[in-house]
Order: C-alpha cells, then sequence, then structure tokens
C-alpha cells in the first residue's frame, strides 16, 4: 500500500506541464526531504519522471514526431536548482540575449548569474554555469530587469544599436517598462542610459 504522501507527490507531478523541473524542496509541504527523496527515486525507476542530475528530476515531454523524449528544459532546471538552493538567478550573456530575442543564435552553453556560489552542471549535451555577481546587480529586482541589463551588458557599450533598443522596446509591456525604469536605477549609468531609451519608446 502506497503512503498518502507519495500519492500526493504522484498527484502534484501528474498535474504539472511536460518538460515541469524539481526536488525534493518543492514537496517539503507534503513530506520531509528523505521520505521525498525515496519517492522521487521510485517514480525515476518507474520511468514516470527522469532524473536530470543529481537531486533533479523534470517530467519528460514525449516527441510524437521524434518518436522518443525530449531534451530537459534547460531554463526550467536552473529554475528548480535556484528553488532547491534559495539563490535568485536570471539568465546573461548569450542566454539572455537569446531569452529576449536579441540573438537567433541557440547557446551552446547557458549562462545565468547568481547570488549564490559559482556553480557548473553538465545537463545533457549543455554546460549550465551560474555566475556569482554582486548582490546589488540582482537584489530588490525582478526577474525581467535582471535579464535586461545582463542583455544590455553582454552587447556592450559601443556595440548597442538601434535595433536592439527597438526590438526590447516592443518586447516589454508598459507595465514592465515602468517597474524596469524604477529597478534598474542603481545600475551601470550606461546601461540605466540605455534602459531610459528602451523605455521611452
Amino acid at each position: 500500500m502506497r503512503e498518502k504522501y507519495q500519492i500526493e507527490i504522484e498527484k502534484r507531478i501528474e498535474d504539472a506541464d511536460s518538460g515541469y523541473a524539481f526536488s525534493a524542496i518543492d514537496f517539503a509541504d507534503i513530506a520531509g526531504t528523505d521520505p521525498t527523496n525515496k519517492a522521487l527515486s521510485r517514480l525515476g525507476e518507474a520511468g514516470t519522471i527522469r532524473r536530470v542530475i543529481k537531486g533533479i528530476y523534470d517530467k519528460p515531454l514525449y516527441s510524437k514526431l521524434l518518436g522518443e523524449y525530449s531534451s530537459p528544459n534547460i531554463e526550467k532546471v536552473a529554475q528548480a536548482l535556484a528553488r532547491k538552493y534559495n539563490w535568485t538567478i536570471a539568465p546573461s550573456g548569450e542566454t539572455a540575449l537569446n531569452f529576449l530575442h536579441l540573438s537567433t543564435q541557440v547557446p551552446v552553453n547557458y549562462s545565468y548569474v547568481s547570488d549564490g556560489p559559482y556553480r557548473k552542471y553538465k545537463i545533457g549535451n549543455y554546460l549550465v554555469e551560474f555566475k556569482h555577481c554582486a548582490n546589488k546587480e540582482i537584489s530588490g529586482k525582478s526577474y525581467i530587469t535582471i535579464i535586461v541589463i545582463q542583455a544590455i551588458k553582454s552587447i556592450g557599450k559601443d556595440r548597442i544599436q538601434p535595433k536592439d533598443i527597438s526590438i526590447l522596446s516592443d518586447l516589454l509591456p508598459e507595465e514592465e517598462k515602468k517597474k524596469i525604469l524604477r529597478e534598474a536605477m542603481t545600475t551601470t549609468p550606461w546601461i540605466y542610459g540605455v534602459i531610459k531609451e528602451v523605455c521611452k519608446k
């Protein structure tokens, strides 16, 4: 007979979207770490979920076209790691540019800024890197504000183009622009200057 917590964990996973990534911490309201890890391990052995890296699982998305399960969703895995370790993270570098449609190049490596320690993970064919940054760069800022700052920083002061400003301006809703203007005031002056251009268009 299955334990009540096992049934509740299975139900939560069943209700989650395909591709969702998680760790034991996401079930802390149902059971303690040890029983949750055992439940997840059993579900992994049964093929209901997939172990991505130690302590992180996902609900794999099945591709009818390819006739196989898709690779793990790196963004969802990164978010699961952030929840597990209580990090604040956001895409940086090429990852941020791709996220905001400023680059069509699909990253081979995924880069994130974090208020946690430096960490590097191999997930399938991808390298996922979390780079520690100063708290002032991310603390008190929303996910979208951090990404916009990181994307502009990645392009560079002398390489930012009117088309980049236009893409960002079209992408961001007016409410988000107001929030970004407010939250980014403490960032590097030249980056804030670009943000003001983006938000006034």
